[in-house]
């Protein structure tokens, strides 16, 4: 556990980690665990660990020390309650909780490893229906009746393809499919016996045909119909079955394509199909350089390599029960990937390598046959591998539970700061540059490129432990070269004088930067939202990396001029457009939003979950100032403010496009994609 002797220590661990502190005090003062800790427990082991905090408290991002005055009283407690039945399982040890004093009080700290998969779900009052939660941003949250059965099939069932599909046999397959890969097999293997055999036979020594020898019960396995199948009959045993593959003309958010391979009835429609056809583009005009290998050009490079990893993991992790579509982009500054489901490993483990737990381990088994896909656990590391050949920024994985499980994974083809970088920083700070360690001349560069910088960046960049990333920032703000906005996970840093856009730099006037670094802002510490979710709602991507702007285009642009087709207003210190006013909009948006807020528009009382559900929607992909948002959902704008915009903010799951000026009335909303 990460040692804490002080407040600055857990002001760190704030922005590092999952952290709740409780008051623990108890009706006599002694110490107590309190009852609202063991949804804490249930929803960080639930969802990636967390720390628990007892005898602190806090407000408005601040500590007060309490202190706990008998602390084997209240360790006592923890564990007799927690072997009791209150959980359904004990995942603490002696290790997990520590006694540390601060300015003489004394708190405990409490470590909650998250549950691995056959633990989960941690749920309270021996039902896991209605008593299970997960952590969503800083909140313990209830997990439906449906997210809850799904965890307890993902802990009952090692693979979820092999189970025999009754009433489904050969005439199901599409057998042109099965024809491409026995070829492409017996080209890999030309004196392997299975070249010999009848389909059936073939199949059954793949994994797609099995019979159980005890009930003499034979036919497809999920995975055979889903790797040879044909699309409609691959959707009557998995009807949210999805597959999309989008190429986008530009690095930036948007839903345009110029070349899309989905489920339209013009091929088969099954995994197989959707490999080959998906993987010829992603590598169609790769700009690798050119490379001799004893006097042979290398055709197969490790990014080549990565990608095949990337697109064969994204079809083999997905969960096709799930309402979450598979989903592959590819723009000029990236490529994205989408899986239906959470990682059955921590992301930690997967990164390292050695680790599987594969989802449909028969499909995994079916691509290796064919040379597609790692050994067991080596996957991330082979893609990690392959971007690093290139110097390019680390893959970015992440998870999202909404709307839906996903997994994501982000292959960004951009170094890991702009050229020239480095020069500008020595010639703008001097000796306050090149004094710095390395990771703490890492977070000046991308928060002088980027316009910000944050704990989960910092640490995806450096791979450096985010607690010591937490200490970087800090000492760089206590030195007066960053300053701080927000509290907690969602804190961002800035370069001083460089701050969070005000309404007045966007839609008024022209913004007022820093000296020195003028021609370096981005303009928008915005774009240090960490999290990027490929969800249904809004298109992949969604964050905008393009490249630096030309001071011009900065302080002579009218951004008011500025629209995008649907009449949002697009400004340089925003990552998303805006819509500043109803009469701009295009009738196509306009008719769809109202269409989504229909109920508020026609009726008065409404119960305050649809209307949440209904601002999220309209929020989605874009920023909406509140006095267009009180004439769209026909409420008055402090009343939306107060009774709802407001908390939802707090809860994470709406941001603000100008923080630093919460209550000014040009402010916006729009859905936090972080969730």
């Amino acid at each position: 556990m990460t040692a804490i002797t002080s407040l600055e220590d857990i002001y760190a661990l704030r922005e590092s980690v999952e952290l709740e502190c409780k008051l623990a005090q108890g009706k006599n003062g002694k110490g107590k665990i309190p009852d609202d800790f063991w949804p804490s427990y249930s929803a960080f082991a639930n969802t990636n660990g967390g720390i628990i905090v007892l005898g602190l408290k806090e407000k408005s991002g601040k500590f007060e020390l309490a202190g706990v005055e008998d602390v084997d009283k209240v360790l006592t407690e923890l564990f007799n309650t927690a072997n009791s039945g209150k959980v359904n399982i004990n995942l603490l040890a002696d290790s997990n909780c520590k006694k540390t004093s601060i300015d003489g009080k004394n708190i405990i700290v409490i470590n909650i490893p998250r549950a691995s998969r056959k633990e989960r779900p941690v749920y309270l009052k021996g039902n896991p229906l209605g008593n299970t939660y997960r952590r969503l941003h800083e909140s313990d949250q209830r997990m439906s009746d449906e997210q809850v059965k799904r965890m307890l099939a993902e802990q009952l069932e090692d693979a979820r393809d092999n189970k025999i599909l009754p009433y489904f046999g050969m005439d199901d397959l599409d057998l042109e499919t099965l024809q491409t890969y026995r070829q492409n097999y017996a080209n890999l293997n030309p004196g392997a016996p299975w070249n010999e055999l009848d389909n059936v036979s073939f199949l059954r020594r793949i994994g797609a045909y099995k019979v159980n020898r005890e009930t003499g019960e034979q036919g497809l396995t999920a995975a055979g119909l889903l790797m040879f199948g044909r699309h409609p009959e691959i959707q009557e045993e998995f009807p949210f079955f999805m597959l999309d593959y989008q190429e986008r003309p530009e690095a930036k958010t948007e839903r345009r394509w110029v070349d899309r391979v989905t489920l339209d009835g013009t091929w088969s429609g099954n995994l197989y199909d959707f490999y080959r056809k998906v993987y010829r583009k992603l590598i169609s005009d790769l700009k690798i350089p050119f490379e001799l290998k004893e006097g042979l050009r290398q055709e197969d490079t490790p990014v080549h390599q990565a990608l095949r990893e990337a697109l064969a993991n994204v079809l083999v992790h997905a969960d096709f029960s799930q309402r979450a579509s598979v989903l592959v982009v590819k723009r000029p500054d990236m490529f994205g990937f989408r899986n239906p489901g959470l990682m059955r490993i921590p992301i930690e483990a997967a990164i390292h390598g050695g680790e599987s737990d594969c989802r449909n381990r028969i499909l995994h088994q079916m691509f290796r046959y064919v040379n597609v896909g790692e050994q067991a656990g080596s996957g991330i590391p082979k893609i990690l591998a392959g971007w690093k050949s290139q110097h390019w920024r680390s893959p970015l994985i992440r998870e999202a539970s909404q709307p839906y499980d996903q997994t994501l994974l982000e292959l960004r083809m951009l170094d890991l700061f702009p050229e020239g970088i480095v020069d500008l920083l020595c010639s703008v700070y001097e000796d306050e540059y090149t004094s710095r360690t390395h990771i703490e001349q890492v977070a000046m560069a991308v928060a002088f490129s980027e316009g910000c910088i944050n704990n989960a960046r910092l640490a995806e960049l450096t791979n450096e432990h985010t607690a010591d990333v937490s200490k970087c920032l800090r000492a760089l703000t206590a030195a007066g070269i960053f300053e701080i906005d927000g509290i907690g996970r969602g804190a961002t840093y800035h370069l001083a004088g460089l701050s969070a856009p005000r309404p007045e730099d966007v839609f008024d006037t022209p913004p007022t930067l820093p000296n020195g670094i003028l021609s370096l802002n981005k303009g928008s510490s915005q774009n240090c939202d960490d999290s990027s979710p490929l969800n249904e709602a809004n298109s992949p991507l969604n964050d905008t990396n393009s490249p630096i702007n030309e001071p011009s285009s900065l302080i002579n642009k009218n951004k008011g001029e500025d629209r995008d087709e649907f009449g949002r207003m697009i400004s340089p210190l925003l990552d998303k457009p805006v819509i500043d006013s109803m009469s701009y909009i295009s009738s196509e948006l306009l008719e769809r939003l109202r269409e989504i807020a229909d109920k508020p528009r026609h009726k008065q009382r409404i119960k305050p979950d649809t209307m949440e559900s209904i601002l999220v929607r309209v929020l989605t992909g874009h920023f909406m100032r509140l006095d267009c948002l009180a004439e769209l959902m026909n409420r008055k704008p402090d009343s939306l403010r107060d009774n709802y915009l407001s908390r939802m903010v707090k809860d994470g799951r709406l941001e603000m496009a100008f923080p630093q000026q919460p209550n000014d009335p040009r402010q916006a909303y729009s859905y936090h994609e972080k969730n």
